[in-house]
């Protein structure tokens, strides 16, 4: 039994000074393209966080896969994994850490680590799930498919619309797939 996550970062978000933006042009055109890229990926499931941008973006898609329901996750949300003990983290990083908002901290990634135990979970049966979510998020997956330092989901750049592809078995995870573009229109190719 397998479980298999077609993580996705959202299209890009509109440049206006809202709280919650919503996409761009851009970020349409991003979105429609993954759409297309997984209309027959055969997902079970499509999830988004709760970022206009990521709704929007998973709106997009499932106007491809009108068999699935939208459903926003706590587990798709947005967040920042933040060390407590800084000792192991390469100190050139420090500086960004430290700028990183109260609110979106995620303490030594336990929050992130509940999601890849949540969404990743292997069942009775094979599932796949789309998972329209952020760069972060989707570095910490990779960086937990890896078995690599905690901190190593720093550097990690996803594009907006691309598709990272995560396999979940009894066995562990498998990276499939990182930051898959070649769906993207070349205009769209911007981090």
């Amino acid at each position: 039994m397998a479980t298999t996550l077609f993580l996705v970062r959202h299209g890009e978000a509109a440049s206006t000074p809202a709280e919650d933006p919503g996409l761009s042009e851009l970020g349409r055109r991003q979105a429609e393209a993954v759409a297309t890229r997984l209309a027959h990926s055969g997902a079970d499931s499509l999830v988004h966080s709760s970022k206009r941008r990521a709704r929007e973006t998973a709106e997009i898609i499932g106007t491809h896969l009108p068999h699935l329901v939208l459903e926003s996750s706590v587990h798709a949300d947005d967040r920042t994994p933040m060390p407590t003990d800084r000792s192991s983290v390469p100190a050139r990083h420090w500086p960004f850490l430290d700028r990183v908002p109260p609110a979106e901290r995620d303490p030594d990634g336990q929050q992130l680590d509940g999601a890849v135990e949540h969404l990743g979970a292997v069942g009775t049966g094979d599932r796949s799930v789309i998972v329209v979510t952020h760069a972060f998020v989707i570095g910490w997956f990779v960086r937990h498919a890896l078995d690599a330092p905690s901190w190593r989901w720093l550097g990690l750049n996803h594009l907006n619309g691309a598709v990272t592809t995560i396999e979940y078995t009894s066995d562990g995870a498998r990276l499939v797939a990182f930051n898959d573009s070649g769906h993207l229109p070349r205009v769209a190719l911007q981090v």
